[in-house]
């Protein structure tokens, strides 16, 4: 088939959003497919939004090919007969994020008219859509619960895994990802200083914004821990990230109610590595299953403090967590031939 991947980006900004579009390029094309690969710049500034909807909307790729395949909003909303959606998430700011502190914006009449007219739209552009998946369950009941839409879990593999290796278990926890008050690394800083065995912590990502980043190495300074923190705010190439892991006790995701797993935890697994996660970090808990392929801890500094000493202080029971983290992929059929036999059927 002729398949255009569409989806919508922030200018400059790389992560998991964009890997999974490039990522089924890749594999659309080895599996015998044409395919090209979309992407606009998207803001969720409630006085722009729906003018750039309009813009997606009025364009018709009918002629073009023979599917296409939507990922970020608003990209869903594109015109043509044989749409299929590998749906991310909502623009969170309106729905499951509109009554907490993350909404951004007052609520006001107008606010609240452009969140009703653009949950009207979402619902008409993704009911349009022969097949509709998601990347976690978490993302499928929001579907359901908001626009009343069934959709199908397909998770997300992650490129070329074979990169991952396992040589050891030694003492770090080992967290990359962005930094970002979401991502919560600032809580495993809060952890560690509580810990009673010689675990140690490593944070390494770019930061978004400099003001945050140098929060945290003031709270690694203020709480004397940095014989105890490694922490690299910079970007992490692949095969940096597979040298951290190889070695790493464990790896340590958290994020705040997270549309999916993430990226890092399927990398840890990869590598077999426990993961460690909190209990309300969203699609994380898909993937882990307490005491079997990692630890789910209370979303509190002594809490985590006393998972992190757990793993440490028994290697031969994350030895096992770590050959049944690699297994679950298996079992949830976390890979490619089966999320390019899904989109394409």
């Amino acid at each position: 088939m002729r398949i255009v991947l569409l989806s919508s980006i922030v200018p400059f900004i790389n992560g998991g959003a964009r890997f999974i579009v490039e990522w089924l390029e890749e594999k659309l094309v080895e599996a015998g497919h044409e395919v090209e690969r979309f992407y606009l710049p998207f803001v969720d500034d409630p006085n722009e939004i729906l003018h750039q909807i309009a813009a997606w909307r009025m364009m018709d790729l009918t002629q073009w090919c023979d599917r296409v395949i939507c990922f970020r909003p608003p990209a869903y909303v594109v015109d043509h007969p044989h749409k299929v959606l590998w749906f991310i998430h909502h623009i969170r700011i309106f729905y499951d994020l509109w009554d907490t502190p993350y909404r951004g914006m007052p609520d006001t009449p107008e606010t609240r008219a452009i969140r009703d007219n653009l949950r009207a739209l979402d619902t008409q552009a993704i009911n349009e859509a022969k097949a509709v998946f998601t990347n976690s369950r978490v993302v499928a009941d929001r579907l359901k619960t908001y626009n009343n839409i069934d959709a199908t879990p397909l998770y997300p593999p992650i490129y070329q895994p074979e990169r991952f290796s396992h040589t050891g278990y030694g003492d770090e926890i080992v967290a990359i990802s962005r930094l970002e008050p979401h991502k919560r690394q600032a809580l495993m800083i809060e952890a560690m200083q509580y810990v009673k065995t010689g675990v140690k912590l490593r944070l390494a990502g770019t930061a978004s914004s400099a003001e945050y980043g140098r929060q945290l190495i003031q709270r690694v300074q203020d709480l004397g821990l940095r014989d105890r923190v490694i922490f690299e705010d910079r970007w992490i190439t692949e095969d940096e990230k597979a040298e951290m892991l190889k070695e790493a006790l464990a790896v340590a995701y958290l994020p705040k109610d997270e549309d999916s797993y993430g990226y890092p935890s399927l990398e840890g697994a990869h590598a077999r590595k426990p993961i460690i996660t909190t209990t309300d970090s969203g699609g994380v808990l898909e993937l882990v299953e307490h005491g079997r392929n990692g630890l789910i801890s209370e979303p509190d500094p002594r809490a985590l403090a006393e998972q992190f000493d757990r793993l440490h202080a028994d290697k031969q029971g994350v030895a096992k967590m770590g050959t049944a983290s690699l297994n679950r992929l298996a079992e949830l059929k976390i890979d490619w031939s089966t999320v390019v036999e899904r989109l394409t059927s």
